[in-house]
């Protein structure tokens, strides 16, 4: 077959407007060479597209009417593909993977990502989510480009990391717990009863300090926060992990004279790579809208 990408657009064109004429006008050539065209298009395709009557619009055949969305998604698919073309001659990543901390709160990224995809409508984007150490793991196998995860101390030195936002932390527990009737709770009275932490022992990730004899951890805030709901301990978590609607009703936060500092959120790439416009975008974005969160 030798047709090419322009008998396709006349023949979508010609299909749109129901007039050669109307065509022609339109792309500042002659009448005859928009049907000569359609001819030739239909000539290799071995099939009518319009049936032709004296002093009528032309109609799609059935073929025509057939082949009038292929021909459609055949443009657009070129279209994609020079725009992504252009996106990489400008410096624009092909495609951003992202891994973030299961525990971040959802509205921010979600809010940012549908903001990237209208900014970068032709970036193909990979989200992973996972617990504690998941994302630096993938930063360090090379299977994301960016993490965001919540600040602690032991940052493998092949990775840098930018600050982004933070996070209120709440002293809760479940309904049921001895604590939950509790108008005010002191340190010491928490301490007499069992501590849920995140893993591992002295990793110093965010989720305050060890004031129980008594400790159950666990590597991701939402397994904290179903442990607590099962009247098995208190905890700290992030206020939007408590607030989270399945747990609405078995969890209870608690007023207490201390709890941890906010949770720190930070975007974390590796040394080595240049962040693309994209990934640079999406970090401008998400801090503001955990800004606007706080």
């Amino acid at each position: 077959m030798q047709w090419n990408l322009e008998q396709l657009r006349l023949f979508v064109s010609v299909a749109e407007l129901r007039s050669f004429s109307a065509v022609a006008r339109e792309s500042r050539r002659a009448q005859s060479a928009v049907s000569q065209a359609i001819a030739l298009l239909e000539a290799d395709l071995g099939v009518l597209l319009f049936e032709r009557s004296s002093g009528r619009q032309p109609q799609l055949t059935e073929a025509g009417a057939a082949l009038l969305e292929e021909a459609r998604a055949v443009l657009q698919q070129c279209e994609r593909l020079e725009g992504r073309a252009l996106g990489l001659a400008r410096g624009e990543e092909a495609r951003l993977r992202l891994a973030q901390d299961e525990a971040m709160p959802y509205q921010p990224v979600l809010v940012s990502l549908e903001a990237l995809a209208r900014a970068f409508p032709l970036l193909e984007v990979q989200l992973a989510s996972g617990a504690q150490g998941d994302v630096a793991r993938k930063l360090l196998e090379r299977r994301a480009d960016l993490g965001l995860l919540f600040h602690h101390e032991h940052m493998p030195a092949e990775l840098e990391r930018q600050r982004l936002g933070s996070i209120e932390m709440v002293t809760v527990c479940g309904a049921g717990h001895p604590l939950a009737t509790q108008a005010y709770v002191e340190r010491q009275r928490l301490a007499r009863h069992r501590q849920l932490l995140m893993a591992p022992q002295g990793n110093r990730y965010p989720g305050g300090e060890q004031i129980s004899p008594l400790v159950w951890r666990a590597d991701s805030f939402y397994a904290m926060a179903e442990l607590v709901m099962r009247d098995l301990g208190w905890a700290w978590l992030p206020r939007h992990v408590a607030r989270y609607p399945a747990y609405q009703g078995q969890l209870v936060e608690l007023r207490s004279d201390w709890t941890p500092p906010p949770l720190v959120v930070e975007l974390v790439c590796r040394r080595d790579e240049n962040l693309g416009p994209a990934a640079n975008w999406l970090a401008d974005c998400l801090a503001r809208e955990l800004l606007a969160q706080t």
